[in-house]
């Protein structure tokens, strides 16, 4: 056998590739490792920085989503007691407009009353007026004569009184 042949010896080519890694790997980490190490430790920095910044958001995000609850609770109760006091003066108006309808009915119905009791009154006024011309011509005719004033003055008060005391009784029902 052929000592050339045997794989597991080592040659003169073995020799120099060797040496070309070596001085190829020492090469590589006195100039292309370091720039690479600093290109990936600016990346490391900036990937922990983006972490930190997102973790800041994410608490004012929190912070945020507590605050805006309490805002919506405080103007919850803000909403609540301009609802209660919009009620409330609600039902003042109410009442104060029932009250001023119920004394504008009251004073409408005290004018109907009265001008009822005047139109009664004039009324009774006229038709006594009337009366007493009337029984004095009816009188004349049946008696076909002529009866005194003074009698038939007094006639005409007593149908007056009558008629009087007719219209107070009819009022008071």
């Amino acid at each position: 056998m052929n000592t050339a042949s045997i794989f597991l010896l080592p040659n003169g080519t073995f020799f120099i590739e060797l040496v070309t890694v070596v001085v190829i790997l020492l090469l590589m980490t006195k100039y292309i490792l370091p720039p690479l190490n600093k290109v990936l430790e600016a990346r490391q920095e900036k990937i922990r920085e983006s972490l930190a910044a997102a973790d800041a958001a994410k608490a004012e995000a929190a912070a945020a989503g507590d605050e805006r609850q309490e805002l919506l609770i405080v103007a919850r109760d803000q909403a609540r007691e301009i609802v209660t006091a919009a009620q409330a003066t609600s039902d003042q108006v109410k009442a104060e407009s029932a009250g001023r309808g119920q004394a504008e009915y009251d004073r409408i119905i005290a004018n109907a009353n009265a001008e009822v009791d005047t139109a009664r009154q004039r009324a009774i006024d006229e038709a006594s007026a009337r009366i007493g011309q009337v029984v004095f011509e009816l009188v004349n005719q049946i008696v076909g004569r002529e009866v005194d004033e003074s009698s038939h003055q007094d006639l005409v008060r007593e149908a007056v009184a009558a008629l009087n005391v007719e219209a107070s009784r009819g009022s008071a029902n």
